[in-house]
């Protein structure tokens, strides 16, 4: 971690003590996965909400599960698309929910210290710039598919489909 970093987290600690607040932030739908039982890295994915009154950010997460947790994005890079860690945290707008999906912003959990198997539990501990730190358990779901659901509910009745070309050859 950079100096920056811990400086972050001794002074929220600081700030944390004399806080009589209850904690605004919420984590809805988490989840982490691997690619394979072999695989080195992992990753978590959840909806985290604001539900304060002041803006706060994701600095930092711990866990057992990974020698090197870190926070991280996808950006496009001459038309390609790479992992970045995102200095500084993921920003939690008052009030607002943060996704953190597949293809966005996500948990990178490198250098993992056991197999994700699917169906397990994993602790992992965020730490907030503001807020006080937040211990969750987070299932293992090597199954799920991301948020490209095929499936989605789209109304298409005001869709003109006598424009569509029909690309059955049969």
């Amino acid at each position: 971690m950079t100096l920056r970093i811990l400086s972050t987290i001794a002074i929220s600690m600081l700030i944390s003590l004399g806080s009589a607040q209850a904690q605004d932030i919420q984590i809805e739908d988490a989840y982490a996965r691997a690619a394979s039982p072999v695989a080195k890295t992992g990753a978590t994915f959840m909806h985290i909400m604001n539900m304060g009154d002041v803006d706060d950010r994701l600095i930092a997460v711990r866990t057992d599960v990974a020698m090197m947790p870190e926070l991280h994005t996808h950006i496009m890079e001459d038309g390609v698309a790479k992992m970045r860690e995102v200095e500084g945290g993921f920003e939690l707008l008052a009030g607002e929910a943060t996704i953190l999906e597949r293809g966005g912003l996500h948990i990178m959990l490198m250098g993992l210290t056991r197999p994700l198997l699917h169906g397990e539990v994993i602790t992992l501990t965020l730490i907030f710039e503001k807020s006080d730190e937040l211990t969750i358990e987070v299932p293992v779901d090597n199954e799920r598919q991301g948020n490209m659901d095929m499936n989605m509910n789209m109304d298409h009745s005001t869709m003109d489909h006598s424009t569509m070309e029909n690309t059955n050859n049969n």
